[in-house]
């Protein structure tokens, strides 16, 4: 009999210390998912921040922010998206929610004075265009022309070593 309650003892002392190992493991367990959700919830937090911070300093100029990653990418652009991303680095902001009147008047009249100067440029562009598609089509008539009298293959070659 004695035999049998030690034997009760150790088992009750066995089942103890397990039941006290199991606990500690749960408490670890708990600890580490709380550490866990914790460090989650901080790396939200600081990205939540960066996103606010990156976003908050585009403002007006997200456009050239764009632009700049388009940049970076390295890709052919067309002549739609070229002219896109021009505009949207020209591009500024109005700033004319708290002008007066005569604000208002010299903000219209240095837009208009821009607007101005951009059609001359374009103007005086599209003339030198045209200037240089004459030049081209007039000297490809000459080498046409040198062309159609060239006789043989001796010194009197138009051109040189270049045919």
């Amino acid at each position: 009999m004695i035999f049998q309650e030690r034997r009760r003892a150790e088992r009750a002392e066995i089942q103890r210390v397990r039941t006290e190992k199991e606990k500690d493991r749960q408490n670890r367990i708990a600890e580490e998912r709380q550490r866990k959700e914790e460090e989650e919830a901080k790396k939200k937090a600081d990205d939540e921040a960066k996103k606010k911070k990156v976003l908050s300093g585009m403002g007006a100029n997200f456009g050239g922010f764009l632009a700049k990653a388009e940049t970076r990418k390295g890709k052919r652009f067309t002549g739609r998206e070229i002219k896109k991303k021009t505009l949207a680095e020209r591009r500024q902001p109005l700033a004319i929610d708290n002008l007066r009147e005569d604000g208002l008047r010299q903000r219209a009249q240095d837009m208009w004075n821009r607007i101005y100067e951009l059609e001359s440029e374009k103007f005086d562009f599209m003339e030198h265009m045209k200037h240089q598609k004459y030049e081209i089509t007039v000297l490809l008539n000459r080498i046409q022309h040198a062309q159609k009298f060239k006789k043989g293959h001796g010194k009197g070659k138009v051109g040189g070593r270049w045919k």
